[in-house]
């Protein structure tokens, strides 16, 4: 390879090397008689899952083809860490893959995410399963055909995670899952330091993407038949701060509102303890901002929340629910909570319940506090029992069930515009759609209707759920 000729510049260097990835599969291909398959295992969250259609958009690039099988000749799995447990899941599976490997010796194996940013992990990888072939962080997500030609040239395992980064590549292939919503990132990283939480540690700060390159990427999935956008990023709510210009969330909003043709317009994760009066002014004029709120309370507690490092008391985040609601009738309300957080006590959780009824949230992400290496919490006193951890859980899911079916009981016998997602698995001939507030719908149609809008009438509630009747005309 000549160096002179390998562009400096990004997305043309990336470029570069998936056109000589490209050559070498091809050659591959033709050796073999038969075509080269990848599959891809995501574990984690949305920003996971945006990061992998990112990898998949790059080896559709480069002549491989995708199937549902990790015995495919490249085999990725872009790592979760946010709970022990996913480190296990993982060795668990690369056990499995070197059994596969064993049968294909030239089967490639390929890490990345959020737990290759742990070096003890890399060190366990380099001594464990050396099997594995490439091996890359958050940070260079990008740089996947660069490392797979690296891979391909020396035929040593290829390693390249970086601490941190200030630079964002655009205008990279990518294969989304859906053609009619997509995901977009509007910033990376996290600075808010919550004690339970490994993500500030792998994801690096935080660090804005131009407003422009945010408009162009929404134009451009809009122009590929997306109907509704996701806004990405640990905390929306500090969109803009590391910008030379800096720019609002709110007014990031206002921006996208303007793109023709997009129909709606979502947003996670917004923290709590800086949500702006100018965002809920946002979400209560806008035609295409959702009326939906997940606002991650985690405790409500606010002796817990202090030590959590979340930066607002439970009357605050009370506080803060209730404006939301009365500026914005009807928004759906959805939050996260931690059961079993180090030293929570009876009262602690009944706080939380208190908070449950006086918001009267409309589902919530529940999670039994996981000790995480590497986090503050994991060395605090008073780990809870696992017996009352359990009951605990079980009751909170209890009142959470009751809350659900009280707020779906009032849109009973409305008529709600809804996104039609996918054909239900459980019935033929029904389909799944999507509700501005979040809920699912399960309602008679045909499946040529996926992708697009339809006026559902809400017939009946299933407590997170509701069937429907579609109105034609």
């Amino acid at each position: 390879m000549n160096s002179v000729s390998i562009p400096t510049m990004e997305p043309d260097r990336q470029y570069y090397f998936m056109n000589q990835c490209k050559t070498l599969v091809l050659e591959k291909k033709a050796a073999l008689n038969r075509p080269l398959t990848y599959n891809i295992q995501t574990f984690g969250c949305q920003m996971n899952s945006h990061d992998s259609e990112k990898l998949k958009g790059i080896m559709d690039e480069i002549g491989y083809e995708e199937v549902d099988d990790e015995a495919a000749d490249f085999v990725i799995f872009n790592t979760c860490t946010i709970r022990e447990n996913a480190n296990q899941k993982l060795y668990g599976h690369l056990g499995h893959v070197k059994t596969l490997k064993n049968k294909n010796k030239d089967m490639i194996v390929c890490l990345c995410g959020c737990m290759m940013q742990e070096p003890h992990v890399i060190e366990t990888l380099k001594q464990k399963y050396k099997f594995v072939n490439i091996i890359f962080g958050t940070h260079n997500i990008y740089k996947l055909a660069e490392l797979i030609y690296s891979y391909l040239e020396t035929g040593k395992q290829t390693i390249e995670v970086l601490d941190e980064t200030k630079q964002t590549v655009e205008q990279l292939p990518r294969k989304r899952k859906y053609t009619f919503k997509s995901g977009v990132n509007i910033m990376y990283g996290c600075n808010n330091f919550c004690t339970y939480c490994i993500v500030p540690y792998v994801r690096g700060r935080e660090r804005s993407r131009k407003p422009e390159d945010i408009i162009k990427e929404v134009k451009q999935v809009v122009s590929e038949g997306v109907k509704e956008v996701m806004l990405l990023g640990q905390n929306v709510n500090s969109y803009g701060k590391t910008l030379e210009e800096p720019m609002s969330f709110a007014e990031l909003l206002r921006e996208v509102e303007k793109v023709e043709g997009l129909e709606r317009i979502r947003f996670m994760t917004p923290h709590p303890k800086d949500l702006s009066d100018d965002l809920i002014e946002v979400m209560a004029t806008s035609k295409k901002v959702c009326k939906h709120m997940h606002l991650p309370m985690q405790s409500g507690s606010s002796r817990l929340l202090k030590l959590m490092n979340r930066h607002y008391t439970k009357e605050q985040y009370v506080a803060l629910a209730k404006k939301i609601q009365e500026r914005i009738p009807g928004v759906s309300f959805t939050t996260d909570i931690i059961v079993g957080f180090p030293g929570e006590t009876e009262e602690d959780f009944k706080e939380t319940l208190d908070v449950v009824r006086e918001v009267g949230f409309d589902s919530a992400y529940t999670y039994v506090y996981s000790k995480r290496s590497g986090t503050p919490a994991a060395s605090m006193e008073d780990q809870v029992d696992k017996d009352v951890i359990k009951d605990r859980f079980d009751r909170l899911l209890a009142l959470l069930k009751e809350t659900s079916a009280k707020n779906c009981k009032k849109k009973v016998g409305d008529i709600e515009r809804v996104l039609i997602e996918e054909e239900n698995t459980h019935e033929e001939g029904m389909l799944t759609g999507r509700l501005e507030n979040n809920l699912l719908v399960h309602f008679k149609g045909c499946k040529e209707q996926i992708g697009t809008m339809a006026d559902v009438k809400l017939v009946e509630e299933k407590g997170f759920y509701y069937m429907g009747e579609q109105i034609h005309g």
